[in-house]
């Protein structure tokens, strides 16, 4: 049986699963998203009472996904020099992801992962980013 890893550190998962779990050395995250850790306020993105968009900022959300999976990982037992897979999910792949990639290269830079970016229709709550990693642990 595999361990569980969950923190209060990290935004709260949407549904009944843990931040991480391992399996012999690997470490297999479930989706981070952008989400402040203790709120289900979204980096970066400003709604009106009616739930339309006032202000959009997709950097903001980056760096917040790319915070909580450090959060996890530190939080798990690994570290961000140990993630070994990264899987991204953008819901708007030709508007983004030139900013994703820039944002992705600084925070990359020493440690390069093998990496997948996928474009999906949407996400289960109004995130634009998802990721799914995979790393070692001791």
């Amino acid at each position: 049986m595999a361990d569980q890893f969950s923190t209060d550190k990290a935004p709260k998962p949407v549904g009944l699963y843990p931040h991480a779990r391992k399996a012999g050395n690997l470490l297999f995250l479930s989706g981070v998203g952008p989400r402040k850790p203790g709120t289900d306020e979204i980096p970066g993105l400003k709604v009106d009472g009616h739930g339309n968009y006032i202000d959009y900022d997709f950097e903001a959300q980056c760096k917040s996904v790319f915070d909580n999976v450090r959060i996890i990982l530190e939080e798990s037992g690994s570290s961000w020099d140990k993630l070994v897979d990264v899987t991204i999910f953008l819901v708007n792949m030709k508007r983004d992801f030139q900013t994703y990639n820039k944002i992705y290269a600084e925070y990359f830079k020493s440690n390069q992962p093998c990496r997948t970016t996928i474009g999906i229709d949407s996400l289960p709550t109004a995130i634009a980013i998802e990721l799914k990693c995979i790393a070692i642990v001791d």
